[in-house]
């Protein structure tokens, strides 16, 4: 039996030595050990619930203005609410008789015995410190996973996991672990216009300078893109705001030209490229330009070689395909 002397004062019982212990003797009825140790508990799960509360209500806005990324505010704040139910943890181990010592060597051993299952686990949580702190993307920016090609939203970060929610209205939780080994594009994370891309090739036999200024044209007047403007900086480099049409190359069945312009907000790049590829569609049906696309031409001359053809009893014709050298027309010449 547990001893009165490791229980708090409040839940002391008389012994069977007749020692009165205090906290009970107003009760008419005996009320057993494990009963008072289960309302200890549960006073105590109260208190640090409302404990933890108070803090996050008392010290929140200041962590907002203190860190001024979301990210940070969160872990901060669960960081402050678990360190309040570790302190009950530890006094609810205590109600039941568990001394700091017995405590730390319990933890000891108990890590020591699931530190294997508990890896990857760790893992992420430094993985997930080191997201904290290089900030290679906050909570709300768009990213996209590029070998998945899946674009969404950043919902959280926390010490474990990071969850997306993706354009399709889904959620994709990964383990930080994980995602610091994936290359991740972030569409926002200083300035959301994007530039976008798209390859045009038309004949030959086009007007290619009518076709780069309607193309141009075409775009400019889409809704999302960016008419123009002051260059736009990136990095140490400078490009025009409005969007441009250049030479890319002549290809072998027409010349490539391409088409660059900026969106404004990253998520509707694929609804803003549907639209300006429609639009220069339209565009390019109203000019002397033909958009290209592969053809084959078959060229037989002198070196091509010669077939035979021989007319049937009924009319059809069969080819002989013998090999035929140069000059020798064979012994079945073609019937008229």
């Amino acid at each position: 039996m547990q001893s009165a002397g490791s229980r708090p004062f409040f839940l002391q019982t008389t012994t069977e030595t007749g020692v009165q212990a205090r906290g009970n003797e107003w009760l008419p009825f005996a009320v057993p050990d494990w009963a008072l140790d289960l309302l200890a508990v549960v006073v105590v799960l109260l208190i640090a619930w409302a404990a933890s509360r108070l803090l996050v209500r008392l010290i929140g806005r200041r962590i907002a203005r203190r860190f001024r990324r979301p990210s940070l505010t969160r872990v901060f704040i669960r960081g402050v609410r678990a360190g309040v139910f570790v302190l009950a943890l530890l006094l609810i181990l205590r109600i039941f008789g568990l001394k700091l010592g017995d405590i730390a060597l319990s933890v000891t051993v108990f890590s020591a015995v699931i530190g294997v299952i508990l890896a990857p686990i760790v893992g992420s949580v430094i993985s997930g410190v080191f997201l904290l702190a290089d900030q290679p993307y906050e909570i709300g920016d768009m990213v996209e996973l590029a070998d998945t090609d899946q674009r969404g939203f950043v919902e959280d970060i926390t010490l474990r996991y990071t969850k997306i929610f993706t354009l399709d209205n889904t959620f994709l939780v990964i383990p930080n672990g994980t995602i610091r080994e994936r290359d991740v594009i972030n569409y926002s994370a200083e300035d959301p216009r994007t530039r976008r891309s798209i390859p045009v090739v038309v004949t030959y036999e086009s007007d290619v300078a009518t076709a780069r200024d309607r193309i141009e044209r075409a775009a400019r007047d889409v809704d999302g893109v960016i008419e123009g403007g002051p260059n736009i900086r990136v990095g140490a480099a400078r490009y025009p705001a409005g969007p441009i049409c250049y030479i890319d190359e002549f290809g072998d069945h027409g010349v490539h030209l391409t088409l660059r312009y900026w969106i404004e907000v990253p998520y509707k790049l694929l609804a803003t490229r549907s639209r300006v590829q429609t639009a220069i569609r339209e565009v390019l049906a109203d000019v002397d330009v033909e958009i290209a696309y592969p053809h084959s031409h078959l060229v037989f001359d002198d070196t091509s070689g010669q077939l035979q053809v021989r007319r049937n009893e009924d009319g059809s014709l069969d080819a002989d395909r013998s090999p035929v050298a140069d000059g020798d027309t064979g012994t079945d010449s073609p019937s008229p």
